[in-house]
């Protein structure tokens, strides 16, 4: 059995989660606060939320991320997390992420593997969870590492490459009328961007036809695929599952970190600009710089995200969870 821990916030934990949990030949319980997927193939824990503008001392002086004192939601979260711990007894937990779950599975003697994330993660209270951690599981490829972490994190690092719930999807085929499309997809996150900033550089390309998934001016879809798949170009935050489905999608696509703890996205938005994979800017573009952008970004051949994302990275990801899983560890 192995437990995966599942953060909340956005769906993009989730959505990685549920990739290579169906891969996964080693039965896979989700520890999380929010519900199943309808498709999940296991066993699933809800957990408490631990949330509280009240909270006291969250970061135990720096050596962990959120662990406040005296909190009831997270007393009984960690409460149930180390009950289950203890009954079910697992071969592994994955944290997917945090530092306190690695911290806790480690502490009742269960091997952790900890999802790494781009950005600064050097404070003490990551380093505390990358170096307990058995193994780090990156969703990005080896080709394009993360700078400036310390030896022994590259050492016990998978590189899974980057996957989505739309890997091994074919394209349907798009209908076509001259008029070129963009597609602006937003997470569920958060964004920060507004609907004055998206209807600016709507109206400064009048040659382009803007459809947008989620944002100020869109809904979110549960299924993205056949709208990215219609794009000539997309723009997209940075985020890890964002930029995976574009290149699941083979698009060509216009990258926009947006702020997220530990510069996260910008690390990404680096990352991919290193690679030459996609038009990366650190800001929203002012509306006369959008027609360039755009025919900048239509130049880019999408068939270069298979470096990014070759089209196994959850398979990859899965194999190194079984074979973990059934190691006889003797530390």
């Amino acid at each position: 059995m192995i437990g995966y821990y599942i953060h909340h916030q956005g769906l993009g934990h989730l959505h990685r989660a549920l990739c290579i949990a169906r891969k996964a030949r080693t039965p896979v319980t989700g520890l999380s606060s929010l519900d199943p997927p309808p498709d999940w193939p296991g066993p699933w824990l809800r957990l408490p939320l631990d949330t509280a503008v009240s909270a006291v001392d969250t970061r135990a002086q720096g050596r962990l991320h959120w662990a406040p004192l005296h909190h009831d939601g997270y007393a009984r979260r960690m409460g149930k997390l180390s009950d289950w711990i203890g009954a079910a007894r697992p071969a592994l937990v994955v944290s997917d992420v945090s530092v306190e779950v690695a911290c806790l599975a480690r502490l009742l003697g269960v091997p952790v593997v900890t999802v790494a994330m781009r950005g600064e993660r050097l404070d003490d209270a990551h380093r505390l969870g990358y170096d307990l951690a058995l193994r780090l599981l990156a969703p990005w490829p080896a080709s394009v590492p993360e700078p400036g972490w310390p030896p022994h994190w590259y050492e016990k690092t998978v590189y899974a490459s980057a996957f989505s719930r739309s890997d091994g999807r074919a394209c349907p085929t798009a209908r076509r009328d001259g008029t070129r499309q963009v597609v602006l997809m937003l997470g569920a996150g958060g964004d920060g961007v507004t609907a004055e900033q998206v209807s600016a550089a709507r109206d400064a390309t009048p040659q382009w036809r803007w459809d947008f998934l989620g944002g100020p001016l869109g809904a979110w879809s549960g299924d993205p695929w056949p709208r990215l798949c219609a794009a000539d170009v997309v723009v997209t935050h940075g985020g890890q599952n964002a930029v995976a489905e574009c290149a699941a999608a083979r698009r060509p696509a216009v990258v926009l970190p947006q702020e997220r703890p530990f510069g996260e996205q910008l690390a990404t938005g680096r990352a991919l600009r290193r690679a030459g994979l996609a038009v990366v800017r650190e800001r929203w573009p002012e509306p006369h710089q959008w027609p360039s952008l755009l025919a900048e970004a239509a130049a880019l051949d999408g068939s270069g995200w298979s470096r990014w994302a070759p089209g196994d990275g959850a398979s990859r990801a899965a194999r190194a969870l079984d074979g973990l899983a059934g190691a006889p560890w003797n530390e």
